[in-house]
């Protein structure tokens, strides 16, 4: 999953980023931040032959970059992705599966032809880094949460979802009614193709009134729950609830 970073550390009231750890555990902190970014402002100034060279530098460090801000370099190509693990396994129509679990009468595990089959959901909306980059208008296609909780019988106790991913490592949360919005989808398409391996495919979450951390790359489960489990992020330092403009050191620009 791409790890974003928050405008202001709740922790320390810094309003720099702090370091954290990338996905071998080295820490990229605000030097790095920085220094890249100057990097990318040099490549545009420079000769063709310099640039590309700037470029291949870059483009073999964007995958630790947790900030966003390698796209705003050359080739940086609006949308940034990134794990929290060094891989990340991949799954075909044939082996994907998602299981809703927890506080449900009727648990369930889908296959990605199954998930195809049910009625979908289509949302264009502006996707929201955390720390400032944005893609607007974004279209996401998937089956709404909702329906998926619906179908498995949420039981009287529940008050909150937990997401597991593939890769392993990342998780997420909703409260139950955040879940039940009508703008939270499990995607399976994204920018009007199918979500692919390096976006978070097979299917992914999309939580669209929320900063993009919230959407969980590589999903592979839904499980009710009787609390919110803060996700791997928000065990960091983020906020659990992440409205976008109204959380994270953000409360006076709702679009920024």
């Amino acid at each position: 999953m791409k790890p974003e970073r928050p405008e202001r550390d709740e922790r320390s009231g810094s309003t720099e980023p702090s370091e954290e750890p990338d996905a071998q555990g080295r820490p990229i902190g605000r030097r790095v931040f920085l220094g890249t970014l100057g990097l990318g402002v040099l490549g545009v100034a420079t000769a063709p032959t310099l640039q590309r060279g700037l470029e291949g530098a870059l483009g073999a460090v964007s995958g630790k970059d947790p900030t966003g801000l390698t796209g705003l370099l050359p080739n940086g190509g609006g949308f940034r992705y990134y794990s929290v693990t060094a891989s990340v396994p991949r799954k075909t129509p044939a082996t994907y599966r998602l299981k809703v679990d927890g506080l449900v009468d009727r648990p369930h595990t889908y296959t990605l032809p199954d998930l195809r089959a049910l009625p979908q959901s289509r949302l264009v909306r502006d996707v929201q880094c955390v720390t400032g980059w944005r893609v607007p208008g974004t279209p996401f296609e998937g089956v709404r949460l909702s329906d998926l909780l619906d179908a498995a019988g949420v039981q009287r106790s529940a008050k909150a979802i937990r997401f597991t991913c593939f890769d392993g490592a990342y998780t997420e949360s909703l409260t139950l009614d955040q879940a039940r919005r009508p703008d939270v989808l499990v995607a399976l398409r994204m920018q009007d193709k199918e979500i692919g391996h390096d976006h978070g495919g097979p299917v992914r979450l999309y939580v669209a009134p929320m900063y993009f951390y919230k959407s969980a790359k590589w999903l592979s489960g839904i499980t009710v729950t009787d609390r919110v489990r803060p996700g791997y992020w928000e065990n960091l330092g983020y906020d659990v609830d992440a409205w976008v403009g109204r959380s994270n050191g953000r409360g006076d620009d709702p679009t920024s």
